[in-house]
């Protein structure tokens, strides 16, 4: 896909992120990577009116080169991409149910969101929660660099998930599978919660080829 088509991409599912209510105002950022660097949302941007023209280019180095002052969140989407060569896009939410669930102390940290369906288990996989740190803070970059290799999701501690992904489209399919997950866990709190085992999971490992 040439870099003209990845920028319209990046304004359309953008703009879809933003009317179905999976990110408000200024909140979330998008990044891909191209073969001599990456395109990223700009600073303070509303994902629901991009310009594609305006979206921030980086160099290799992520250096600006041109467009508008790119996301403050760079280093976050920087971890991913160094430690997951695979990855060619990563997408920063502040979905509702998925923002709630990182608030919560007794979320399990190795593993927010629980197999609760085959989707979750296929798209997302793992879950951890990563330490709070300020946003924009370069803090977060040793933090996700020690679970990216193994994750390609994570919840940020009070703030929102976050997603790698071999495509964008990939990625946002990802992301919002773990909206999804997070309302249904919500949604069936102190309820007789019926999860998919060991089995079922080894199941899905092995024939979606999922590791």
């Amino acid at each position: 896909m040439n870099e003209n088509d990845l920028r319209n991409d990046i304004v359309k599912w953008g703009r879809s992120l933003f009317e179905r209510g999976l990110t408000a105002g200024s909140s979330g950022n998008i990044s891909v990577r191209l073969d001599d660097g990456y395109l990223t949302t700009p600073t303070n941007s509303c994902l629901g009116f991009l310009d594609p023209s305006r979206l921030s280019r980086l160099d290799l180095a992520g250096r600006p080169v041109s467009g508008d002052v790119p996301t403050k969140e760079l280093p976050l989407h920087f971890a991913f991409y160094e430690q997951r060569p695979q990855a060619r896009a990563v997408v920063h939410l502040h979905s509702t149910y998925a923002t709630a669930l990182s608030c919560l102390s007794e979320v399990d940290p190795l593993d927010a969101i629980p197999p609760i369906t085959p989707y979750v288990v296929m798209r997302v996989g793992r879950v951890p929660v990563v330490a709070y740190t300020r946003p924009g803070s370069a803090d977060i970059k040793p933090l996700i660099e020690k679970i990216a290799g193994s994750h390609a999701a994570a919840l940020l501690q009070n703030h929102g998930p976050i997603v790698a992904g071999n495509t964008l489209d990939a990625a946002v399919f990802a992301i919002e599978e773990l909206e999804e997950a997070a309302k249904l866990v919500f949604l069936t709190r102190g309820m007789a919660v019926r999860m998919l085992d060991q089995n079922a999971i080894a199941d899905l490992d092995q024939h979606f080829k999922l590791k």
